[in-house]
Protein backbone atom coordinates (compact mmCIF):
# COMPACT_ATOMS: atom_id res chain seq x y z
CA UNK A 1 0.00 0.00 0.00
CA UNK A 2 1.36 3.39 -1.00
CA UNK A 3 1.23 6.26 1.49
CA UNK A 4 0.58 9.52 -0.37
CA UNK A 5 0.63 12.93 1.36
CA UNK A 6 -1.01 15.87 -0.41
CA UNK A 7 -0.99 19.48 0.78
CA UNK A 8 -3.60 21.95 -0.41
CA UNK A 9 -6.02 19.03 -0.70
CA UNK A 10 -9.22 21.09 -0.41
CA UNK A 11 -10.27 21.06 -4.04
CA UNK A 12 -9.00 22.09 -7.46
CA UNK A 13 -6.25 19.99 -9.00
CA UNK A 14 -5.71 18.02 -5.78
CA UNK A 15 -9.34 16.95 -5.66
CA UNK A 16 -9.14 15.49 -9.14
CA UNK A 17 -5.82 13.75 -8.40
CA UNK A 18 -7.27 12.14 -5.28
CA UNK A 19 -10.32 10.88 -7.15
CA UNK A 20 -8.03 9.21 -9.70
CA UNK A 21 -5.80 7.48 -7.16
CA UNK A 22 -6.48 3.75 -6.58
CA UNK A 23 -8.63 3.01 -3.53
CA UNK A 24 -5.87 0.85 -2.04
CA UNK A 25 -3.63 3.92 -1.67
CA UNK A 26 -3.71 5.56 1.75
CA UNK A 27 -3.99 9.31 1.16
CA UNK A 28 -3.02 11.82 3.82
CA UNK A 29 -5.13 14.86 2.98
CA UNK A 30 -3.72 18.09 4.37
CA UNK A 31 -5.67 21.35 4.23
CA UNK A 32 -6.74 24.26 6.37
CA UNK A 33 -10.08 22.72 7.36
CA UNK A 34 -10.40 19.10 8.47
CA UNK A 35 -14.19 19.42 8.30
CA UNK A 36 -14.10 20.54 4.67
CA UNK A 37 -11.76 17.68 3.76
CA UNK A 38 -14.02 15.12 5.44
CA UNK A 39 -17.04 16.45 3.57
CA UNK A 40 -15.23 16.57 0.25
CA UNK A 41 -13.81 13.05 0.44
CA UNK A 42 -16.47 11.28 2.49
CA UNK A 43 -16.77 8.50 -0.10
CA UNK A 44 -13.09 7.55 0.05
CA UNK A 45 -12.22 4.84 2.55
CA UNK A 46 -8.39 4.89 2.79
CA UNK A 47 -7.77 8.44 3.92
CA UNK A 48 -6.73 10.64 6.78
CA UNK A 49 -8.07 14.20 6.83
CA UNK A 50 -5.75 16.64 8.55
CA UNK A 51 -6.41 20.29 9.32
CA UNK A 52 -3.12 22.17 9.41
CA UNK A 53 -1.59 25.61 9.04
CA UNK A 54 1.25 24.62 6.71
CA UNK A 55 3.12 27.85 7.55
CA UNK A 56 3.43 26.75 11.20
CA UNK A 57 6.84 25.05 11.13
CA UNK A 58 6.47 23.43 14.55
CA UNK A 59 3.01 22.05 13.74
CA UNK A 60 4.26 20.64 10.42
CA UNK A 61 7.21 18.89 12.05
CA UNK A 62 5.02 17.48 14.85
CA UNK A 63 2.48 16.21 12.33
CA UNK A 64 5.09 14.50 10.17
CA UNK A 65 6.70 12.87 13.21
CA UNK A 66 3.29 11.50 14.16
CA UNK A 67 2.57 10.25 10.63
CA UNK A 68 5.92 8.49 10.39
CA UNK A 69 5.30 6.83 13.74
CA UNK A 70 1.91 5.61 12.54
CA UNK A 71 2.61 4.68 8.91
CA UNK A 72 6.37 4.19 8.89
CA UNK A 73 6.84 5.92 5.55
CA UNK A 74 5.53 8.39 2.99
CA UNK A 75 6.01 7.09 -0.54
CA UNK A 76 4.80 10.15 -2.43
CA UNK A 77 4.60 13.80 -1.41
CA UNK A 78 2.53 16.16 -3.54
CA UNK A 79 3.00 19.82 -2.59
CA UNK A 80 -0.07 21.53 -4.02
CA UNK A 81 -0.88 24.42 -1.66
CA UNK A 82 -0.61 27.91 -3.10
CA UNK A 83 -2.40 31.10 -4.08
CA UNK A 84 -1.90 34.26 -6.10
CA UNK A 85 -2.70 37.95 -6.00
CA UNK A 86 -2.26 39.90 -9.23
CA UNK A 87 -1.60 43.64 -8.96
CA UNK A 88 1.11 46.23 -9.59
CA UNK A 89 4.35 45.51 -7.75
CA UNK A 90 4.42 48.74 -5.70
CA UNK A 91 0.96 48.10 -4.24
CA UNK A 92 2.00 44.95 -2.38
CA UNK A 93 2.59 45.35 1.33
CA UNK A 94 5.48 43.49 2.94
CA UNK A 95 2.93 41.43 4.88
CA UNK A 96 1.36 40.29 1.60
CA UNK A 97 4.77 39.45 0.14
CA UNK A 98 5.82 37.43 3.18
CA UNK A 99 2.51 35.58 3.34
CA UNK A 100 2.64 34.51 -0.30
CA UNK A 101 6.21 33.25 0.10
CA UNK A 102 5.25 31.47 3.32
CA UNK A 103 2.45 29.52 1.60
CA UNK A 104 3.76 29.09 -1.94
CA UNK A 105 7.46 28.53 -1.24
CA UNK A 106 8.63 28.12 2.34
CA UNK A 107 5.92 25.65 3.38
CA UNK A 108 6.65 23.42 0.38
CA UNK A 109 10.39 23.64 1.07
CA UNK A 110 9.73 22.59 4.66
CA UNK A 111 7.73 19.53 3.60
CA UNK A 112 10.42 18.66 1.05
CA UNK A 113 13.14 19.04 3.68
CA UNK A 114 11.44 16.83 6.25
CA UNK A 115 9.90 14.20 3.97
CA UNK A 116 12.75 14.21 1.46
CA UNK A 117 15.21 13.44 4.25
CA UNK A 118 13.19 10.36 5.23
CA UNK A 119 12.94 9.27 1.60
CA UNK A 120 16.71 9.62 1.29
CA UNK A 121 17.13 7.28 4.26
CA UNK A 122 14.76 4.74 2.70
CA UNK A 123 16.37 5.13 -0.73
CA UNK A 124 12.92 5.47 -2.31
CA UNK A 125 10.17 8.01 -2.88
CA UNK A 126 8.79 10.67 -5.19
CA UNK A 127 8.26 14.38 -4.49
CA UNK A 128 5.91 16.19 -6.85
CA UNK A 129 5.82 19.96 -6.50
CA UNK A 130 2.88 21.66 -8.20
CA UNK A 131 4.43 24.92 -9.34
CA UNK A 132 3.39 27.00 -12.39
CA UNK A 133 4.45 28.17 -15.83
CA UNK A 134 4.70 31.53 -14.03
CA UNK A 135 7.84 30.09 -12.48
CA UNK A 136 9.41 30.15 -15.95
CA UNK A 137 7.87 33.23 -17.56
CA UNK A 138 7.21 36.49 -15.76
CA UNK A 139 4.27 38.65 -16.75
CA UNK A 140 2.84 41.96 -15.61
CA UNK A 141 1.14 42.16 -12.20
CA UNK A 142 2.42 38.74 -11.12
CA UNK A 143 5.67 39.93 -9.53
CA UNK A 144 5.31 38.20 -6.16
CA UNK A 145 3.50 35.09 -7.40
CA UNK A 146 6.09 34.57 -10.15
CA UNK A 147 8.91 35.11 -7.66
CA UNK A 148 7.53 32.43 -5.34
CA UNK A 149 7.31 30.01 -8.25
CA UNK A 150 10.73 30.84 -9.75
CA UNK A 151 12.17 30.08 -6.31
CA UNK A 152 10.29 26.79 -6.06
CA UNK A 153 11.49 25.59 -9.46
CA UNK A 154 15.11 26.40 -8.55
CA UNK A 155 14.77 24.61 -5.23
CA UNK A 156 13.15 21.57 -6.85
CA UNK A 157 15.86 21.32 -9.51
CA UNK A 158 18.55 21.28 -6.82
CA UNK A 159 16.58 18.82 -4.72
CA UNK A 160 16.27 16.51 -7.70
CA UNK A 161 20.04 16.47 -8.20
CA UNK A 162 20.74 15.81 -4.53
CA UNK A 163 18.17 13.03 -4.17
CA UNK A 164 18.69 11.26 -7.51
CA UNK A 165 21.64 9.17 -6.25
CA UNK A 166 19.37 7.92 -3.44
CA UNK A 167 16.55 6.58 -5.61
CA UNK A 168 14.22 9.52 -4.93
CA UNK A 169 12.51 11.30 -7.84
CA UNK A 170 11.61 15.01 -7.82
CA UNK A 171 9.20 16.42 -10.40
CA UNK A 172 7.85 19.92 -10.87
CA UNK A 173 4.42 20.19 -12.46
CA UNK A 174 4.04 23.54 -14.21
CA UNK A 175 0.55 24.19 -15.54
CA UNK A 176 -0.68 27.35 -17.15
CA UNK A 177 -4.05 28.72 -16.01
CA UNK A 178 -6.38 26.02 -14.66
CA UNK A 179 -10.15 26.38 -14.29
CA UNK A 180 -10.34 26.18 -10.49
CA UNK A 181 -11.29 28.43 -7.55
CA UNK A 182 -7.65 29.60 -7.55
CA UNK A 183 -8.80 32.63 -9.52
CA UNK A 184 -11.47 33.62 -7.01
CA UNK A 185 -8.72 35.44 -5.12
CA UNK A 186 -6.18 35.93 -7.89
CA UNK A 187 -8.64 37.42 -10.39
CA UNK A 188 -11.91 38.38 -8.67
CA UNK A 189 -13.21 40.34 -11.70
CA UNK A 190 -12.72 37.40 -14.07
CA UNK A 191 -11.03 39.62 -16.66
CA UNK A 192 -7.77 37.67 -16.66
CA UNK A 193 -9.56 34.32 -16.93
CA UNK A 194 -11.47 35.58 -19.93
CA UNK A 195 -8.27 36.82 -21.57
CA UNK A 196 -6.41 33.51 -21.20
CA UNK A 197 -9.30 31.10 -21.76
CA UNK A 198 -7.62 29.74 -24.90
CA UNK A 199 -4.76 28.46 -22.68
CA UNK A 200 -6.92 27.38 -19.74
CA UNK A 201 -6.74 23.75 -18.68
CA UNK A 202 -9.42 21.68 -16.99
CA UNK A 203 -8.28 20.31 -13.62
CA UNK A 204 -9.17 16.77 -14.67
CA UNK A 205 -6.69 16.98 -17.56
CA UNK A 206 -3.89 18.19 -15.29
CA UNK A 207 -4.74 15.53 -12.68
CA UNK A 208 -4.58 12.67 -15.18
CA UNK A 209 -1.11 13.76 -16.29
CA UNK A 210 0.08 14.01 -12.68
CA UNK A 211 -1.22 10.56 -11.73
CA UNK A 212 0.41 9.10 -14.87
CA UNK A 213 3.90 10.26 -13.82
CA UNK A 214 3.75 9.15 -10.17
CA UNK A 215 6.75 6.95 -9.46
CA UNK A 216 8.44 7.85 -12.74
CA UNK A 217 11.71 9.66 -13.28
CA UNK A 218 10.49 12.92 -14.82
CA UNK A 219 12.07 16.34 -14.30
CA UNK A 220 9.27 18.69 -15.35
CA UNK A 221 5.69 18.36 -16.56
CA UNK A 222 4.84 21.57 -18.43
CA UNK A 223 1.41 22.27 -19.90
CA UNK A 224 -0.34 23.23 -22.11
CA UNK A 225 1.85 22.69 -25.16
CA UNK A 226 1.39 26.30 -26.32
CA UNK A 227 2.80 27.72 -23.09
CA UNK A 228 5.62 25.18 -23.03
CA UNK A 229 6.62 26.38 -26.51
CA UNK A 230 6.33 29.97 -25.26
CA UNK A 231 8.71 29.05 -22.43
CA UNK A 232 11.26 27.73 -24.92
CA UNK A 233 10.94 30.96 -26.90
CA UNK A 234 11.36 32.89 -23.67
CA UNK A 235 14.66 31.07 -23.06
CA UNK A 236 16.03 31.29 -26.60
CA UNK A 237 14.83 34.79 -27.51
CA UNK A 238 14.57 36.79 -24.27
CA UNK A 239 14.18 40.21 -25.88
CA UNK A 240 11.32 39.01 -28.06
CA UNK A 241 9.79 37.27 -25.06
CA UNK A 242 9.92 40.46 -22.98
CA UNK A 243 8.26 42.37 -25.81
CA UNK A 244 5.47 39.81 -26.14
CA UNK A 245 5.00 39.55 -22.36
CA UNK A 246 4.66 43.34 -22.15
CA UNK A 247 2.34 43.72 -25.12
CA UNK A 248 0.58 40.78 -26.77
CA UNK A 249 0.46 38.60 -23.63
CA UNK A 250 0.08 41.39 -21.10
CA UNK A 251 -3.46 40.27 -20.36
CA UNK A 252 -3.83 40.97 -16.64
CA UNK A 253 -4.12 44.69 -17.13
CA UNK A 254 -6.69 44.52 -19.94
Amino acid sequence: MRIIAITGASGGIAEQVIRLLPEEDMVLLIGRSKTKLEQLYQERQNKRCIGLDITDDVAVENLLNHLYQEFGKIDILINNAGYAIYKDFETFSMAEIRDMFDVNTFASMNFCRLVGGKMKERQAGHIINIVSMSGYMASGQSSIYSATKFAMIGYSDTLRLELAPHGVHVTTVNPGPVATKFFDQADPTGAYQESVKVFTLEPEVVARKIVAIIGKKKRHLNMPIALNLAHKTYTLFPNLADYLAGTVFNLKGK
